[in-house]
């Protein structure tokens, strides 16, 4: 090699003659430090020496932080072998559950049947807005006004359009909470729960009860972001059901829900506050109790409550969720050697 020393620009040498026949080929390493030169042995046994010659070249050195002898090799062999004997004998106490292939199937199916639910209703949505939107401003052309009045057409009956897939979708959703709950998913039970309840309270007491309600523009927007939400969950569960790992669905799936979960729980925030004076006007579900005071538990009030365990339910899933993010979009953490 060329290389400039105290003597100036110089070209350096060195041979060395093993004990034993070596590779033909070394891997060479440049740092801006030093030349590494690995040369492995033909066949794996312990030299008595280094190189033939029997007295060693006074250039060579040993390096200690790297120095293996027989004994430390031996020693290190022997904990591999006993660590590699008590993970198995780990692995045999642990009973091999028979059912482990059914519950797969059973959840790759429901992952795959809530993606579908899920997709129709995104599509439905998105096709009818379009659509219906294009055509009603042809109509209404002569209209500024009315044309844009006539964008909003398709907003109006959402519910009565999309109500029985999102009826089946989130009580299938039920399913997630037992699924927590017998342990048949890692998900925790709490963050589960908040979301398929807070759905379902929405979705069944609010929109499935009031027929004033469901022609309101917010109910688009509610399914919107909830379906927009799912599109991105139940196919990143489903591949990995079965050991998958789509680097961009991954982080699709723990990136979208920042903006989508915030408006979200906002739209039914908007549709509970909407829905009050409607309870309040018609007295539906108010609880009269036969007592001397008289006293009736006013649904609305109810709705207040739920107001504010709306948002403490929206900040639990959401620093569960992000959480989750930095678990798997995060820096990945080196093992030291």
């Amino acid at each position: 090699a060329q290389g400039h020393g105290a003597k100036g620009d110089n070209i350096y040498e060195f041979e060395i003659e093993f004990l034993e026949p070596v590779e033909p080929k070394p891997v060479c390493r440049v740092t801006q430090r030093q030349l590494n030169i690995t040369v492995q042995k033909k066949e794996s046994n312990w030299w008595e020496r280094l190189t033939k010659q029997e007295k060693r070249p006074l250039f060579l050195a040993p390096d200690f932080d790297r120095w293996l002898d027989e004994s430390d090799a031996e020693m290190e062999l022997k904990e591999k072998e006993e660590e590699k004997i008590n993970k198995m004998k780990i692995e045999s106490r642990v009973p091999k559950d028979p059912f482990k292939h059914l519950k797969k199937g059973y959840l790759i199916m429901y992952n795959l049947v809530q993606f579908l639910g899920f997709s129709w209703i995104f599509v439905n949505m998105t096709v009818r807005l379009f659509i219906l939107g294009k055509g009603n401003m042809e109509i209404h052309l002569f209209s500024k006004m009315v044309g844009f009045l006539c964008l909003t057409d398709s907003f109006y009956d959402t519910f009565h359009t999309i109500s029985d897939m999102m009826y089946f979708c989130q009580t299938l959703a039920l399913m997630e909470i037992m699924n927590s709950l017998i342990g048949l998913v890692r998900s925790p039970l709490i963050p589960a729960l908040v979301q398929v309840f807070g759905r379902n309270f929405v979705l069944f007491v609010i929109l499935g009860s009031l027929e004033e309600m469901q022609s309101k523009p917010v109910v688009f927007f509610i399914f919107y972001f909830w379906s927009i939400t799912e599109l991105f969950r139940y196919p990143y569960y489903m591949l990995s059901c079965i050991g998958i790992e789509w680097k961009p669905l991954t982080w699709l799936r723990y990136t979208v829900w920042i903006p989508l979960y915030p408006l979200g729980g906002l739209a039914e925030a908007v549709c509970i506050v909407q829905s009050i004076p409607i309870f309040s006007e018609t007295g539906k579900f108010s609880l009269g109790l036969p007592n001397p005071l008289n006293v009736t538990i006013q649904f609305p009030f109810v709705l207040q409550i739920y107001l504010i365990a709306l948002f403490l339910g929206i900040f639990v899933n959401f620093r569960h969720l992000y959480k989750q993010r930095k678990q798997h979009l995060g820096p990945k953490k080196r093992k030291m050697k």
